[in-house]
């Protein structure tokens, strides 16, 4: 999965195994109703693997923690979450595979940031991307925090930026007016007057 620099989060799950007989479909994935429209779901049929791939783009991080609950055979086995707190996003995960068979079992999950990740227990692939290979028969944890700035701050520094420049344009205009306008010469006529007197 990708996570945008606007907080919003895309990406694929791939569930499958190699069928028991020609009847087996492999694990099937349903998408909730509360991410209708955000979530694709697709039979997989590759490599001698069967089962369901789903496509998901445009999620918040709430959404994220839903996906783990689009099946009934891997309810409470997949749980993701991922939290701003400032300019700090940090994600958290338990994967239960201990009734997953450990022979003929790849099961791996990788995150693309928009920054550098800072810290995180899982393998780097570049200062941006982290991948974590789950072993099948354990119980893992992911952990990650990435530090940029929150888009609702951008949004405001933004808009604080345009209205500096206009405040600072009024005024530089009104300071040129009052230059201009300042202690004008008295009228010709009336120095002269002085003069004579």
């Amino acid at each position: 999965m990708g996570v945008s620099a606007d907080d919003r989060v895309s990406g694929q799950i791939v569930a499958a195994t190699i069928p028991a007989d020609e009847n087996d479909k492999g694990p099937q994935l349903t998408a909730p109703d509360s991410l209708a429209g955000k979530v694709r779901v697709q039979e997989y049929d590759q490599d001698g693997y069967v089962g369901s791939q789903v496509f998901f783009s445009d999620l918040s991080f709430g959404d994220v923690q839903q996906l783990g609950s689009m099946s009934d055979q891997t309810s409470g086995t997949f749980q993701l979450a991922l939290q701003r707190a400032g300019d700090l996003v940090s994600v958290n995960g338990k994967v239960d595979l201990e009734s997953v068979p450990v022979q003929g079992t790849d099961v791996q999950i990788t995150i693309a940031f928009p920054a550098r990740v800072a810290t995180t227990n899982g393998n780097r692939d570049s200062d941006s991307i982290v991948t974590w290979k789950l072993p099948a028969g354990e119980v893992s944890t992911l952990r990650a925090e990435v530090r940029y700035a929150d888009p609702n701050t951008r949004g405001f520094a933004g808009w604080a930026g345009i209205v500096a420049g206009v405040t600072t344009g009024v005024a530089a205009i009104i300071g040129a007016l009052a230059w201009m306008n300042r202690n004008p010469a008295p009228p010709r006529r009336a120095r002269d007057d002085a003069t004579a007197s």
